[in-house]
């Protein structure tokens, strides 16, 4: 039997915004290129699937169905086949709520690599949070 860990950080942001509208902002897949074009460019629904344009390439991306917990897990598959399950919450926080992205380090990448995706994940959070404070 192997037993393999994977080392993961936790990545998050508060907002000043009710949780249920981060929520609804977020899970609507139409809005990622708006906040996280770390993610996707561009997004489309293409025969039922989420499809788009990334910086690593066309990826496909499956959203977990919407609830009333803020869990915001999606899988990316990425251009070489492979999928990635992504954890990720909005916490309510008092007035306000905290998004907590989850960056699990996969068996294929380096330390560098993981140092450029919590990049680009920290800068995706920093544009939502901009955004759903603007007035």
């Amino acid at each position: 039997m192997t037993i393999t860990t994977t080392r993961s950080r936790h990545l998050a942001v508060s907002v000043g915004r009710p949780a249920p509208e981060v929520y609804a902002y977020v899970s609507n897949p139409v809005n990622i290129p708006c906040w996280a074009p770390g993610l996707a460019r561009s997004l489309e629904r293409v025969d039922g699937r989420w499809v788009g344009e990334s910086p690593m390439g066309r990826i496909e991306v499956a959203f977990t169905p919407d609830n009333d917990f803020g869990v915001l897990d999606h899988d990316v598959t990425l251009p070489s086949g492979r999928t990635v399950h992504n954890p990720m919450r909005v916490i309510a926080d008092g007035p306000g709520c905290e998004v907590v992205f989850t960056l699990r380090r996969q068996p294929w990448m380096s330390d560098e690599d993981v140092r450029r995706d919590a990049e680009a994940v920290s800068a995706d959070l920093t544009r939502l949070k901009r955004l759903m404070e603007r007035d």
